[in-house]
């Protein structure tokens, strides 16, 4: 844990951490972890220290943009429309993954255990519930829509549009494609 550590090994993990956050934007959840360690300035076996495996280290990277949306779904709890509450959250998540490149498949429901499994997902799902709850409560979508319905179709717009020339503007289109058709 990083604010157990010396001084040293916390500016370590820092500095892996942002570099981290950049080669993740710009090469995606394949960026080389050779590569992070040497533009770090530390040894493989240092990132390694830190994050045993590329999935820990793209938890963190996630981690405090996962917090962001997190408190985005509370604030937005507030918002008398529900629906309104619900698109507007859903279309952070939406930029949040385009942004991340390649680690909206981080946020897949495809874990056969859910104790070990995504804690993303599982954190977004949790912060989402309320938002859906009311949103169906409402009438504003079918009660049968589960927020692992709505995570796993931006995940699947996102990682469709990855490769497009504008990934942002594809990914907002066919979610909204998506949300008007289900909306009708």
């Amino acid at each position: 844990m990083p604010g157990q550590q010396r001084a040293d090994a916390r500016r370590n993990y820092t500095r892996i951490l942002s570099v981290a956050e950049e080669a993740v934007a710009a090469h995606g959840a394949n960026a080389s972890l050779e590569q992070i360690a040497r533009t770090a300035g530390v040894g493989s076996a240092t990132v390694r220290r830190h994050f045993p495996t590329r999935h820990a280290l793209l938890r963190a990277v996630s981690q405090e943009r996962i917090a962001a949306l997190v408190a985005r779904a509370h604030d937005l709890a507030a918002e008398p429309d529900s629906r309104r509450a619900l698109l507007e959250w859903l279309d952070d998540v939406v930029s949040y993954c385009v942004s991340a490149r390649g680690l909206a498949a981080a946020l897949a429901y495809d874990v056969p255990d859910p104790v070990h499994g995504n804690s993303c997902a599982a954190t977004l799902e949790e912060a989402a519930t309320p938002l859906l709850t009311r949103a169906a409560d409402t009438g504003a979508v079918p009660p049968d829509v589960t927020v692992t319905d709505l995570i796993t179709l931006i995940v699947g717009i996102t990682m469709a549009t990855e490769r497009h020339a504008d990934p942002a503007a594809a990914a907002t289109r066919l979610f909204h494609l998506a949300v008007a058709g289900l909306s009708r």
